[in-house]
């Protein structure tokens, strides 16, 4: 099982690319709206993992308190 400090890493870059994405997806709105879809799709996907990880995250910070 990974660290606490890996975990936290993780949901950091998580959070990174997910913002890189939403960016990009803006930028690419209008001039190519398949390619933007695809881009809100798989940061959608990112958030849904990024939340799993800081469920996780709290649970072993609680289970360290």
């Amino acid at each position: 099982m990974p660290s606490l400090a890996q975990m936290t890493g993780s949901l950091h870059i998580h959070n990174f690319y997910i913002a890189k994405l939403k960016a990009k997806q803006e930028q690419l709105f209008n001039s190519d709206p398949d390619l933007a879809m695809l881009l809100d799709n798989v940061a959608a996907i990112l958030s849904e993992h990024a939340g799993v990880l800081a469920e996780d995250i709290a649970d072993m910070e609680d289970d360290d308190g």
